[in-house]
């Protein structure tokens, strides 16, 4: 392959889509040789179909990496331990995707000897800032190909004009079907699915009844809870047992799984939010997150059992940078790297059992216990004594108390005419 041929040979970013369809029939009409790309990160896909419809519109090669594994260990764990949660509320089931799938990505261009990569995501949204400083933190030199961006291909693909007669030709001559069985979008991945858009862009409109896929409602709901035993290590799930049905599971991927199951016919991890894009517009979205809820409650509960007071303060900080960091896209930006790190130092001592109730929709904490336990039963008991001297709180009240009597002294002052 000369040089001239290399340059023009692209990676793309394919759903299999109508959006990234069209891009790779414009690709080709550009004269880029394509390789398609999709990473399996646990979505529901028909992998075959989507890399024959690759080939059938012109790419030269489909790649789809099971990154399953990966996406548990390296981008998951992670956020466990940190609490991760995007304006309190948020799992980031989307954001902590985006960096692996652009880390692969670039993986596959520097295999192929590609200068270029493309994406198909819009330029109003997180997902082209997140791909884009992705792929710029991983090989600097790329060049990225952002056909949503481009005005002249805005006036013709843009979704309002996806129905007009200039259209309609060019996605028959490119094979594509103009049908969208549900009114919303989605992204999905072995974490959580998201819905965003269409009849959802209104933040009055209540939510279809049906349009959840991994969670019942809480009303369908078993009417018998099931108890869970979560075990930790460095504030890592190292296993889970079900008490209810004897089920026993420690393999990462094999785990997490297993909670997306027991989460999801139980009705926890839905929510319906509005949030701050990192572009500056707000969005509404409702994502069905189910073992990352059970996760997080079960993590935050043993994580304040185990740590001490002040260092948490510290950590919850981090915990809040870490969350902002992700989902505006900076993974492997230095101070994401540092804030990984100090959150990783952090869970050294966040070991232990913490047993959960899964019941209609909510997360019930039961018990918990740890070797490394900062909880002394004999100093806390309201019965035993223990090493504490009960007069010691006068001192300790009156010192405190001092900036308050200053404080209400001021307050009781005239204020003059």
């Amino acid at each position: 392959m000369s040089n001239g041929d290399v340059k023009k040979l692209v990676v793309l970013a394919y759903s299999g889509g109508l959006d990234t369809s069209c891009i790779l029939v414009w690709l080709k009409e550009q004269g880029y040789d394509v390789v398609a790309y999709l990473a399996n990160i646990g979505q529901d896909e028909d992998f075959d179909a989507i890399k024959s419809k690759a080939l059938k519109f012109g790419a030269s090669k489909m790649i789809i990496p099971d990154l399953k594994k990966e996406f548990v260990e390296e981008f998951i764990w992670p956020a466990v331990q940190a609490n991760a949660q995007y304006e309190d509320r948020y799992l980031l089931g989307t954001a902590l995707a985006r960096p692996l799938i652009a880390k692969e990505m670039i993986k596959v261009a520097k295999q192929e000897g590609a200068n270029y990569v493309a994406h198909g995501a819009t330029g109003k949204g997180n997902d082209q800032i997140r791909f884009e400083l992705g792929a710029y933190g991983l090989h600097p030199t790329i060049q990225v190909i952002t056909p949503w961006r481009i005005p002249r291909l805005l006036e013709i693909f843009c979704p309002q004009f996806w129905h007009n007669s200039f259209n309609n030709t060019f996605l028959k001559l490119a094979g594509c079907l103009l049908t969208k069985s549900k009114p919303w979008s989605m992204d999905a991945n072995m974490m959580h699915i998201s819905y965003e858009s269409g009849v959802l862009e209104d933040p009055n409109h209540q939510s279809p009844d049906d349009i959840c896929t991994m969670i019942v409602s809480p009303e369908l709901a078993p009417d018998s809870p099931e108890i869970l035993v979560l075990e930790f290590k460095r504030g890592v799930p190292v296993k889970v047992t079900n008490k209810t049905d004897g089920t026993e599971l420690t393999k990462p991927l094999d785990l997490f799984l297993y909670l997306n199951k027991v989460g999801g016919r139980n009705g926890v991890g839905k929510i319906d939010i509005v949030e701050n894009r990192f572009i500056g517009m707000k969005s509404r979205g409702i994502y069905e997150t189910p073992g990352g809820t059970i996760l997080l409650a079960a993590h935050t509960d043993i994580e304040v059992f185990t740590m001490d007071r002040e260092v948490r303060k510290i950590k919850r900080e981090l915990d809040i940078k870490f969350s902002e960091q992700v989902y505006r896209g900076f993974w492997f930006s230095p101070e994401c790297e540092f804030t990984r790190f100090c959150i990783n130092k952090s869970q050294d001592s966040v070991e232990g059992k913490v047993t959960v109730k899964v019941y209609k929709g909510g997360v019930y904490i039961l018990s918990r216990e740890s070797p490394l336990s900062l909880y002394n039963e004999q100093l806390v008991s309201m019965n035993v004594q223990g090493n504490y001297e009960p007069t010691d709180a006068d001192g300790f009240i009156k010192i405190n108390a001092l900036r308050l009597r200053e404080y209400g002294r001021l307050r009781q002052q005239p204020t003059g005419k």
